[in-house]
């Protein structure tokens, strides 16, 4: 004979699931609006129109990058090299443009993105090497391109005036650095939210084998993530190149990666794959840039952004870990 307990056991089943998902769906929302709120009350240059700009211009790059890596993880795979991408696709286009056109420096930056992209995926599907391990090697190996190019200098471009345009022009007072910014996240998340590619992608990150019974292309869809994000991090490397002026290989590059999937984790994405949205990663990428901006504006021991980021990283990932546990 059946315990109420037994009855009751698939009704709070799936009461579980249904609580899991909301608490991945919005779980950002809450603390997001409530640092806004805190910093907006204890600053008065917080909620200004310069601030806010300033903050979305610096984070435009981090926002495409980590829009295209929740792909990538979605789908079940990582992506560790975008920050060498970003940098290497910065200077590849800094020497272009030195003695091309802005329009070619421009594109062959983005073309570098796309080509080690394509090559991250080759490296994960054809050759079955662990993605975190080999995108990591390839960061390393794209560093080193970076330095090869720029010998150790720093290329400067104040005289390019049409290579800066690409980030400096500004359209409604808004740069368009923003305005692409804004373009390429929402490009991203309508791929993923509304095209038969995205919902692959969901299907290979959530049980692969299951989704290739299904007939879906598992290693032909993470390969269409892992290019969508190497382009993305060239495009974001171009577009910062011409919003300074200026580009170096830089060994801060590779932190990049860790700060975009501190981003997109923070936003609810499962490190798992299979659950995450563009706009979670959005807004857990804009959650971190409000706190270093709260840490500078209030004059916070910056020691301590270390520490937070960290518990945040650490917060989000048991937050999974409990929500798939009670699922």
């Amino acid at each position: 004979m059946s315990t109420g307990a037994d009855l009751s056991s698939p009704a709070a089943a799936l009461r579980r699931v249904d609580w899991a998902s909301r608490l991945r769906g919005v779980g950002i929302l809450l603390p997001f609006t409530i640092l806004f709120v805190v910093l907006s009350l204890t600053s008065s240059s917080f909620f200004t129109k310069a601030n806010m700009l300033n903050i979305l211009d610096q984070q435009s790059a981090t926002l495409i990058i980590a829009a295209a890596g929740t792909l990538v993880l979605i789908a079940g795979g990582i992506d560790l090299s975008v920050g060498a991408i970003y940098g290497f696709a910065g200077v590849t286009s800094a020497h272009f443009a030195l003695n091309h056109s802005a329009g070619t420096a421009i594109l062959l930056g983005v073309g570098a993105g796309l080509l080690i992209g394509l090559a991250n995926g080759v490296v994960t599907t054809v050759f079955r090497i662990n993605a975190l391990i080999g995108t990591l090697a390839m960061s390393f190996i794209i560093s080193g391109c970076s330095s090869l190019i720029t010998k150790g200098n720093l290329l400067v471009l104040f005289e390019k005036e049409d290579f800066g345009k690409l980030a400096r022009t500004e359209w409604a007072t808004v740069s368009t650095s923003i305005w692409l910014m804004v373009a390429a996240v929402i490009l991203i998340g309508l791929l993923l939210s509304t095209t038969t590619a995205g919902r692959y992608m969901y299907a290979a990150g959530g049980n692969a084998e299951a989704a290739r019974l299904a007939g879906v292309r598992v290693d032909a869809v993470r390969m269409l993530t892992f290019a969508i994000s190497g382009t993305a991090a060239g495009l974001a490397g171009v577009i910062d190149t011409s919003r300074v002026l200026s580009a170096q290989a830089s060994p801060n590059d590779t932190a990049l990666a860790f700060t975009v999937l501190a981003g997109i984790v923070v936003g609810g994405t499962s490190i798992l794959g299979g659950e995450g949205a563009v706009w979670r990663t959005v807004v857990g990428v804009l959650f971190i840039a409000l706190i270093g901006n709260g840490y500078l504006l209030l004059q916070f021991d910056p020691l301590y952004e270390q520490i937070t980021m960290g518990a945040l990283l650490l917060a989000a990932v048991g937050l999974d870990a409990l929500s798939r546990r009670r699922g």
